[in-house]
């Protein structure tokens, strides 16, 4: 695994306004950053990220059943209690579910070891499934990367699969926050998608979604049998129509027992199933949140999104946290495991799944230890 310069190409904030990638800029600082990229080798690819990626799913799903039947569990995960009927309901029809990411540290000698789940709203997609293989193919043609380069990238013949086997029959409805950049380019690329697998696929903001006796409804009033949600279960449950949104007909992707594999307190119950797992780092639930912790650990609260309420203390003592709203649930400590360092950034690989296969993997770079909503995207190749 090295991280090579390289000089990025003249026209690609042109090519990105044509291909609507408008959030490749945060508040003046590069969001995409192809000055460099990292390269792998493919038994790097093969045996160190993609076989762990899919054994670590499996052991993630093989957890659910158990946790759906358990009130100690749920109430251990914080998960409101008028949730529950619904979170094994949908487990128990195994509603089917369409993609994730593992956040792994990986400096291409030792195992990767899993930092986190993002199962429910993971972004970042467009970028990892689209954009860096335009990058690919962009830089094989100019002759500034071999012309054997691959990648690790199917991200987007998976998705469309998923979709032309589950997404047909009915309109399938997609929503977020419609002003929300980043989350808008993620869904239009996956409204794309499904367009392309035949779907009837449509946008409704969020701010739209209505209720009519006991039916999630659309601004027509008509009841939405299926719909792709870029919005957290934890918020969805507790917005006025939560309720609606457990006992509507509607089937909603991701289904409600992914509920369970976004929370953070899946990784200390992952460590007490298969303690001592090579790609899991020893982590436990936090019982006093406001102790001070021994150096070595990280914290996190059960929900956080991209690197809010961390807390992490090295292996020196060296304390660091990030702030955020994700501050009224509870809270697990981690193991401290380094992401490795390179020219002075810090490289989280996310590895992306769709149903149950490998399906890619996307790099982010940050300045310090905690990846967040700001870290740039690399793009990556496979050569030998």
């Amino acid at each position: 695994m090295e991280r090579i310069s390289l000089t990025e190409r003249a026209d690609w904030r042109e090519q990105a306004h044509e291909l609507g990638f408008e959030f490749h800029t945060f508040d003046g600082e590069p969001y995409w950053d192809e000055s460099a990229y990292y390269r792998f080798t493919l038994r790097q690819i093969e045996d160190d990220l993609e076989a762990p990626t899919e054994e670590l799913h499996q052991m993630a799903l093989s957890l659910v059943p158990e946790i759906v039947a358990s009130e100690a569990l749920l109430t251990r995960l914080d998960i409101p209690q008028y949730c529950w009927p619904a979170l094994a309901d949908s487990w128990r029809r195994r509603d089917p579910h369409l993609y994730g990411r593992l956040d792994l540290t990986y400096d291409g000698r030792g195992p990767a070891k899993l930092l986190e789940l993002n199962y429910d709203t993971p972004t970042s997609l467009y970028e990892s499934g689209f954009f860096q293989w335009i990058w690919l193919e962009d830089q094989v043609r100019r002759g500034a990367l071999p012309a054997g380069a691959d990648q690790f990238n199917s991200l987007q013949e998976k998705l469309q699969s998923a979709f032309a086997t589950h997404g047909r029959g009915t309109p399938l409805h997609f929503t977020c926050v419609g002003d929300n950049l980043e989350d808008r380019g993620n869904l239009d690329y996956l409204i794309d998608i499904a367009l392309q697998a035949g779907c009837d696929a449509r946008f409704i903001d969020l701010a739209d979604l209505g209720e009519l006796a006991g039916q999630l409804v659309d601004l027509e009033e008509a009841p939405i049998r299926q719909i792709f949600k870029l919005y957290p279960w934890e918020f969805m449950v507790r917005e006025p129509f939560g309720q609606t949104l457990l006992t509507s007909q509607t089937r909603f992707i991701e289904p409600a027992w992914k509920m369970i594999l976004s929370n953070k307190g899946i990784l200390p119950l992952l460590w007490q199933a298969f303690p001592g797992h090579p790609n899991l780092l020893p982590a436990f639930f936090d019982e006093q949140p406001r102790a001070s912790l021994a150096p070595g650990w990280v914290r996190k609260p059960l929900y956080s999104r991209e690197g809010a309420n961390i807390e992490l203390v090295d292996h020196r003592g060296e304390h660091l946290q990030e702030p955020g709203p994700y501050d009224d649930s509870g809270y697990v400590r981690q193991a401290f495991h380094p992401l490795p360092c390179y020219a002075g950034s810090y490289t989280l690989v996310g590895s992306w799944v769709v149903g149950d296969e490998a399906a890619g993997i996307g790099i982010r770079e940050d300045a310090t230890l905690i990846t967040k909503d700001s870290s740039r995207f690399l793009p990556h190749i496979i050569i030998d």
